[in-house]
């Protein structure tokens, strides 16, 4: 049983909260977009394509720290666990607040993104706790709808707080959030995993649940899936403030397209949370990565004749199609991965968001890194590892697919 001394949150604020603690991940990203010249500048930065590891490297200490949280949640429990993410993030926050050179700055970076894994990732035990298979792909999918609010108004929130403030305030505003959400998470949301549940932390424990994980080709399979179109996701956050300020010279106008393609991916999922209960998630998936594949192939050769600088209106239009198929992927994705993984919860979302992450992390810097005042990196990683994303889905259900047959075969005989 679970601990009752406090109620169970309503479903709605159940996913407000849920959402709340992962859009902190995205908070800390999509702010910071508008301000990398400005932080570039003052901290003495010689390029401009090595600002992107301030955002980067927050992926860094996430990928770090959720191999740590998973574990420590399923021994001390969900909260304790939460509680010393947040610790290190505001830790985090204040060295880059302060922060008097790059490095001292990238440190930051990695600290919050060690720190924000806690709520990243054992939010999302949470959710396993209490829900499980296409329900918990339901829960995801309004947890996303609600987490998109923040990519579309983040930079501007960000761009706001320069004009009047500096790049420094955006890092105290952030903080001034996290206090906000941490007295909302540790006064409304119970322990979700009672004391008989738990299990001794143990370093023979983790390593044959990371074993176990590796071994279950759904969920490896689904996690490799993830990586690879996240890791073309990542470069587009990578390059999206030189890609819209300075290629095509939106300037200020930067946060209001950065919006206006974030909505494409909330409506996406708010969408996802009806579709899944109808059609399922695997099927889903499979058509929005070779979709988003099919249209990244096209586009490709339309930029590439167009010397890697297509209209703007052509950009947003197969941006919007690309987001749109990536929202209803995210949260099916995760939700796959984790399903066979209800008797590991803790140690299986830690190997799935740590692997997940270091995959993506390196084929975003990848892309990122490619940059050359063109769409053609970016456009090319889309099609390259949304087909390769699709390739992982198909390996992870090829035994799955065969027993079926099998199954209908001898049923026909």
């Amino acid at each position: 049983m679970m601990n009752n001394s406090k109620p169970m949150p309503s479903f709605g604020e159940f996913v407000a909260l849920t959402a709340m603690m992962i859009a902190l991940v995205a908070l800390a990203i999509d702010a910071m977009l508008p301000a990398l010249p400005q932080i570039g500048q003052d901290l003495g930065v010689q390029r401009d394509n090595h600002n992107q590891l301030i955002i980067s490297l927050l992926f860094v200490g996430l990928a770090v720290g959720q191999m740590l949280y998973g574990p420590a949640s399923d021994s001390t429990g969900r909260k304790p666990a939460i509680y010393a993410g947040f610790g290190l993030l505001i830790i985090g926050c204040l060295l880059s607040l302060f922060a008097t050179s790059f490095p001292m700055m990238l440190a930051g970076r990695v600290i919050q993104g060690v720190g924000v894994a806690g709520p990243r990732i054992v939010t999302v035990a949470i959710v396993r706790d209490r829900y499980k298979g296409r329900e918990m792909a339901q829960v995801m999918s309004f947890v996303m709808a609600v987490f998109i609010l923040v990519p579309m108004i983040a930079p501007s929130f960000g761009q706001g707080i320069i004009l009047f403030a500096g790049w420094r305030a955006i890092f105290a505003a952030y903080l001034g959030l996290v206090l906000i959400v941490l007295v909302l998470f540790a006064f409304r949301q119970p322990e979700t995993l009672a004391p008989n549940q738990r299990l001794p932390f143990s370093i023979t424990r983790i390593v044959m649940g990371v074993r176990e994980v590796f071994a279950t080709r759904i969920a490896i399979g689904y996690t490799m899936a993830a990586g690879l179109i996240f890791g073309a996701f990542l470069g587009y956050l990578n390059t999206a403030q030189q890609m819209f300020q300075e290629q095509y010279g939106l300037g200020k106008l930067f946060p209001l397209f950065f919006g206006i393609l974030a909505a494409s991916f909330g409506g996406a999922s708010v969408l996802n949370a009806r579709l899944v209960m109808r059609h399922g998630m695997r099927r889903l998936t499979t058509l929005s990565s070779l979709t988003i594949g099919a249209f990244s192939t096209v586009f490709f050769a339309i930029a590439y004749l167009q010397a890697g600088q297509p209209p703007l209106w052509a950009l947003m239009a197969f941006f919007l199609i690309v987001f749109f198929c990536i929202g209803l992927l995210f949260g099916n994705l995760n939700a796959l991965a984790m399903e066979p993984l209800g008797h590991i919860a803790g140690v299986g979302a830690a190997v799935v968001g740590a692997l997940t992450t270091t995959i993506s992390l390196l084929l975003g810097i990848l892309i990122g890194q490619s940059y050359n005042g063109t769409v053609l990196p970016l456009v090319g990683g889309f099609g390259v590892l949304s087909l390769a994303s699709a390739a992982a889905m198909r390996w992870a259900e090829y035994k799955r697919s065969v027993a079926q047959t099998v199954s209908c075969t001898s049923a026909k005989e």
